[in-house]
């Protein structure tokens, strides 16, 4: 459920419904404003007073660019990981205090506002009847999102094939760990896979893509469940891809268990950081718990996993050997790759200490 925030404006008492992909607590109070300087605007956000943005809609674009300049050049960079996080966190609240309210049918009545009607559609599905606030920030994310959702994601791995992502699930942008999972050897005579947290079903259309008969992916995110079974049915490959909305694994057993799990332990911000931070890697301990009694005769394990977790001190370097051990797992095979990504040929990003070391893993994992 949505809370409802009030505010006074020209004298009247005024009150609409608050969202926000992000975690964090609504604002404690609202002021309706056409025009403002980037300093007075920081000066009321950080007090916790959340700006209605009711002037041109471009002006308040620059607006918020204006507050994200001050608020980044007055922070110096984070000396580690658990600091980073926090900072971000807390830009990401001051961020989201400019608001624009949302008419019924998903129109703005700012001046010179876009159509964002399909943008909305995208997140949050039939059109709303009553006005709602939504930070500027996230309207704007929306906004890419959906250009991205249209556009796809080549996949090398899918023989060039688009993987279509909508907001709130994870896009597979880095490829390398897709190659991985292309060329590794199949068990001998593998019929039945199953990949688990699917979320745009990237794996399990490469796995179809090498000829399993049977797959099955799951997922609890339901814009996962719904972006994954648009993806497979896209690709021509819904006779052999089945998508449950379900949390690990399904009922039965398989030849092939394939995970690509959270790899940073630590709390997610927002529900699309799920895919990206899990708190003591709750998710791979309960697969590894779960898993090896689950594979058929000869079945196999893989796991996708990257080391930037022990970079950054989040893991002791010999820690998954150790979970697998503890799981009754040895390993077969262990194949890697460095990323591709732009972030780790940043030097300037804060972590980039970590991220150029970073390598991907492909474990494949059987019991022992």
């Amino acid at each position: 459920m949505n809370p409802v925030l009030s505010w006074q404006e020209h004298g009247e008492c005024h009150s609409a419904a608050w969202r926000s992909e992000s975690r964090h607590q609504p604002p404690q109070r609202i002021e309706a404003v056409a025009q403002i300087s980037a300093e007075q605007a920081l000066s009321l956000i950080h007090q916790n007073t959340a700006l209605l943005w009711r002037g041109d809609y471009h002006q308040g674009k620059q607006l918020l660019a204006a507050i994200k300049k001050r608020v980044r050049s007055h922070s110096k960079p984070a000396a580690d990981f658990h600091r980073h996080r926090l900072q971000q966190s807390q830009h990401s609240r001051l961020f989201n205090l400019l608001l624009l309210e949302v008419q019924p049918g998903f129109m703005l009545a700012n001046g010179r506002a876009p159509d964002v009607q399909a943008a909305l559609a995208d997140v949050y599905g039939s059109a709303n009847e009553t006005p709602f606030l939504l930070p500027l920030n996230a309207l704007l994310g929306f906004i890419g999102a959906h250009e991205w959702h249209k556009q796809g994601v080549p996949v090398p791995a899918l023989g060039g094939a688009h993987i279509h992502v909508p907001f709130g699930v994870f896009s597979p942008l880095r490829g390398e760990y897709l190659d991985l999972l292309a060329s590794a050897p199949l068990p001998p005579h593998t019929q039945t896979a199953w990949d688990i947290g699917t979320g745009s079903g990237v794996l399990a259309a490469i796995l179809a893509r090498r000829g399993i008969a049977h797959i099955i992916g799951t997922d609890s995110n339901p814009r996962a469940v719904a972006a994954a079974r648009a993806n497979i049915r896209r690709l021509g490959y819904s006779a052999q891809v089945q998508i449950n909305a379900t949390d690990l694994l399904p009922a039965g057993s398989a030849d092939l268990i394939v995970c690509n799990p959270p790899w940073l332990p630590a709390k997610p911000g927002a529900d699309i950081e799920t895919a990206l931070y899990d708190p003591n890697h709750a998710m791979l301990h309960a697969l590894l718990a779960q898993a090896p009694a689950r594979l058929n005769p000869g079945g196999e394990l893989w796991l996708i996993m990257s080391d930037l977790a022990e970079h950054l001190g989040l893991r002791p370097a010999n820690a998954l050997a150790q979970w697998f051990a503890d799981a009754g797992l040895a390993v077969a095979a262990h194949s890697h790759t460095r990323p591709q990504h732009a972030k780790a040929q940043r030097q300037h990003d804060p972590l980039h200490h970590a991220r150029s070391r970073e390598t991907t893993s492909l474990w494949r994992l059987v019991p022992q």
